[in-house]
């Protein structure tokens, strides 16, 4: 103990604390890869075992050939958009104190925004999965015919 205090005080560091834990992180992983790798299971490679699916669904046909609906890519931009509204508050909240007031402000106009656009996504029907129905202007692509 006084010796760590001495090293301590005399301005070297003492590398003991950072090379036990590196062995021990080290020790922990090998023991981790090596008990998986014997408790693992082992089955017999089949066709449908080293395909990928997404949700249980074995896939059929290429990629050329799949037919994705468009709410998958609209959750994705959202997803996106949002992600990135929080990495812009979480980089504000730590610098809270060193902002004051005016960062506050500008962080709730900017969220205003954010809830504004989420409302709208609401309120058009991107947020909504199923069946599409059309609403308004039921005879919109129907010619009429004149009477003669």
């Amino acid at each position: 103990m006084e010796a760590a205090l001495q090293a301590s005080a005399s301005g070297t560091q003492n590398l003991w604390p950072f090379l036990l834990y590196t062995v021990s992180v080290v020790a922990v992983l090998a023991i981790a890869l090596l008990l998986g790798w014997f408790a693992g299971s082992r089955t017999r490679q089949r066709r449908a075992t080293g395909t990928p699916y997404e949700s249980g669904i074995v896939p059929v046909g290429t990629a050329e050939q799949t037919r994705m609906s468009i709410e998958f890519y609209l959750i994705a931009m959202f997803f996106v958009i949002f992600d990135l509204e929080t990495i812009f508050i979480f980089g504000w909240a730590v610098a809270f104190y060193e902002l004051g007031w005016r960062g506050y402000f500008g962080c709730a106009v900017f969220i205003f925004i954010l809830l504004v656009a989420l409302v709208y996504e609401w309120r058009t029907g991107a947020l909504d999965w199923g069946v599409k129905k059309r609403s308004g202007r039921p005879g919109y692509s129907v010619v009429k015919e004149e009477a003669a």
